[in-house]
């Protein structure tokens, strides 16, 4: 049975799309090689230390149970929801590349460790989205080899698209791939036997209790009718299953309910990393990038993106702030006051550096000395008061000032008002909001506020509850 989510309000708009929890959540994205290695009798011959520098191809043994011992750590920073890049059975340590739909990578555990995390992550009331990994499989999965070794002759030899044979690999692939990666062939979904395939694993996963499906790359897929029949297979089994799109554009086709209920808002990490730590534009900049958000998706879509500001395909927060422990303080901020459901990267939320791919992906430290508990305070902090203002979860969003370097976000929720007003210069700053009220009061300090005199903090945020 999938777990409760926080019951919405009884005035809250009817009608709304999609599944109604997901307005609620919080995400905690995991790539599961690197969290937490529980059961070493799962672990590959070469595994590494703990901790020692990543590579594209070193594996540190991370696991399934490793996720379920750590649960305690997810619920205590505010997290309901977890999204894991691919545990199929593969090749590589990050997975997109798989060898078999239908079981659990043994290296993670394996199905019965699976089946022990969705039943202990869900009794504590944080719910599971899988990766669909779609577009392509891996070179080693076994209709792949049977193509490689037999040829034209091979019963697969359609479930690819290989130009000529025999197939070769190098210096390029006579095969379509995944941006030319030789290791991914593409996936002809245009077959029906593929897309019988593909849809008897979503089954079965769906079937063992999970919450969603995150869709690898689905723009790339040149079968405009896939999603919509995945869709279905999903919404047929429990339409309160989330469907979520990798997309790093406008989302406008993948929010306008035919194919994913969100995506993963890779433009809101765009204008809020610019705003804080790139310094272009400023302000006005920033409220003309959410604007244009704004026209990309449908207002009833909106709270059900994912929103990030990092990613297993991106450097590290705090690496892309340069180090600076307020600017990532005030780009969580914006985060999570942001319409749509945040997502905290593992690792985020205790400062671990890391530049792009392969250094993004290091191991979670459980050394807690080692900590940015500042960080890690903030972020739970961000989460309470979320989670006790539905403004803040269920309202929509407007623009109410911006200059230079600060910029006033309202959110409206017809049982509360709050006021998000952020300072990302040094120097403390005072801004007249009044025309939103006369007063109110600080969400973080429950002190009284002037609105014609409110003063925020430098690298800052006030987030204030109107009063009357």
């Amino acid at each position: 049975m999938n777990p409760p989510g926080p019951a919405p309000a009884a005035d809250d708009p009817a009608g709304l799309p999609g599944p109604d929890w997901v307005r609620d959540a919080v995400f905690y994205q995991i790539f599961p090689e690197r969290f937490d290695n529980a059961d070493p009798r799962t672990n590959p011959t070469d595994v590494q230390p703990w901790g020692a520098p990543p590579t594209r191809d070193n594996f540190f043994g991370g696991d399934l149970p490793g996720i379920a011992r750590r649960l305690p750590h997810l619920a205590g920073l505010g997290v309901n929801a977890l999204y894991l890049t691919p545990i199929f059975s593969a090749a590589t340590n990050h997975r997109y590349d798989a060898t078999d739909y239908l079981t659990v990578d043994p290296g993670l555990g394996g199905d019965a460790a699976f089946a022990d995390l969705v039943t202990t992550a869900h009794a504590a009331d944080i719910r599971v989205v899988l990766d669909a990994v779609f577009h392509h499989c891996g070179d080693q999965h076994p209709f792949f080899r049977d193509v490689v070794a037999r040829g034209a002759d091979s019963a697969y030899v359609n479930w690819f698209s290989v130009a000529s044979f025999p197939v070769q690999s190098h210096p390029v692939p006579n095969y379509l791939t995944c941006s030319g990666c030789h290791y991914l062939p593409k996936l002809n979904v245009h077959n029906p036997d593929v897309r019988d395939h593909l849809f008897t694993a979503t089954r079965k996963w769906m079937s063992s209790g999970i919450d969603g499906w995150r869709l690898d790359v689905p723009y790339m897929l040149d079968n405009p009718w896939f999603w919509q029949q995945f869709r279905a297979v999903v919404k047929d089994h429990d339409p309160d299953l989330y469907i979520c799109a990798e997309v790093w554009d406008a989302a406008t086709d993948w929010t306008n309910g035919t194919t994913s209920d969100g995506a993963m808002n890779y433009r809101l990490r765009d204008a809020i990393l610019s705003f804080v730590t790139e310094w272009r534009g400023g302000g006005q900049k920033f409220a003309a990038d959410l604007a244009s958000i704004d026209t990309e998706i449908r207002p009833e879509a909106k709270g059900l993106m994912m929103n990030l500001l990092g990613s297993h395909d991106t450097e590290r927060l705090i690496t892309h702030c340069g180090g600076d422990t307020q600017a990532v303080k005030l780009a969580f901020a914006l985060l999570f006051t942001a319409e749509g459901a945040p997502m905290i990267y593992y690792g985020d939320e205790i400062g671990l550096p890391g530049f792009n791919d392969p250094d993004c992906r290091r191991c979670m430290p459980w050394d807690q000395t080692s900590w940015n508990t500042d960080i890690l305070h903030w972020v739970t902090t961000l989460a309470r008061v979320r989670r006790d203002n539905i403004a803040l979860r269920r309202g929509t969003e407007s623009t109410l000032t911006a200059t230079e370097n600060v910029i006033v976000r309202q959110r409206t929720h017809p049982d509360q008002t709050v006021l998000v007003a952020a300072n990302r210069h040094a120097s403390p700053t005072t801004v007249n909001v009044s025309a939103a009220g006369a007063t109110g009061t600080d969400l973080l300090s429950g002190a009284a506020v002037d609105l014609a005199s409110l003063d925020i903090p430098g690298q800052g945020v006030r987030l204030v509850q109107l009063t009357d």
